[in-house]
């Protein structure tokens, strides 16, 4: 007699008990939008929800959540799986909400905004080597896409050298926090390979990088990134 609980199960002689997996684990379908204010984090949740940019012009100050079909996959037959998505606010005293989702994520989009890019080039990795170093990301290899946003601009810089620029710039960083006090802790990781310039490569998880435009709708590379993730 095996006793589960406060409740017993009489097993007959000689028969083998193998217990029953009671929960099936099921894998996250939460993507996270990270990144600067202005950057056009929210246009994109409404483009990957309803295919329009509409109430997605005004800056965030709470998060935009919301599970929901992609919006261009409503018209496909068959069941396909919802995508649990979360807008975060860019502000720098919101950012801590960024914690509180993490644990559940599939992947992160980190938007850039490619046609401002310069100006905000320095405080946009920093809040990058915030999430590359956090002891979730790392242990769970969390996925991060750096979506390089607003590229249907004339003016908008690519994405290759929106990427050259922030590994420079991760690289400084890198160099003057590890001069810190060690009693600095608020980055659980470091980043890269000691004694090598910083490359996205040597990050413990997958950074890629690609363009999107909240405004037209072109978010075909973002949706391509939440689909590798989040199965349909």
């Amino acid at each position: 007699m095996v006793i589960l609980g406060t409740k017993s199960l009489t097993i007959p002689y000689g028969s083998e008990f193998r217990p029953v997996r009671l929960f099936k684990r099921t894998k996250s379908n939460t993507v996270i939008l990270a990144g600067l204010s202005g950057s056009g984090k929210t246009l994109l949740f409404y483009q990957l929800r309803d295919g329009s940019s509409h109430q997605g012009t005004v800056t965030s100050m709470d998060p935009n959540e919301g599970t929901f079909v992609l919006h261009s996959e409503s018209a496909k037959v068959g069941k396909i799986k919802p995508v649990h998505v979360i807008d975060v606010p860019g502000h720098s005293r919101l950012r801590t909400k960024l914690d509180e989702y993490l644990p559940q994520a599939a992947g992160l989009v980190f938007v850039v905004d490619a046609l401002d890019f310069l100006p905000n080039c320095r405080g946009a990795a920093e809040y990058l080597y915030d999430i590359l170093t956090k002891g979730s990301v790392v242990k769970k290899k969390i996925p991060v896409l750096i979506l390089c946003n607003k590229t249907d601009k004339v003016t908008a810089h690519t994405k290759e050298f929106i990427r050259k620029q922030l590994e420079k710039e991760l690289d400084k960083l890198r160099t003057s926090r590890t001069a810190l006090s060690e009693a600095d802790i608020t980055n659980e990781f470091t980043l890269g390979v000691a004694g090598e310039p910083f490359s996205f490569p040597q990050c413990h998880n997958k950074v890629t990088v690609a363009e999107s435009s909240g405004l037209t709708g072109e978010i075909s590379q973002l949706e391509q990134f939440i689909r590798e993730y989040v199965r349909p």
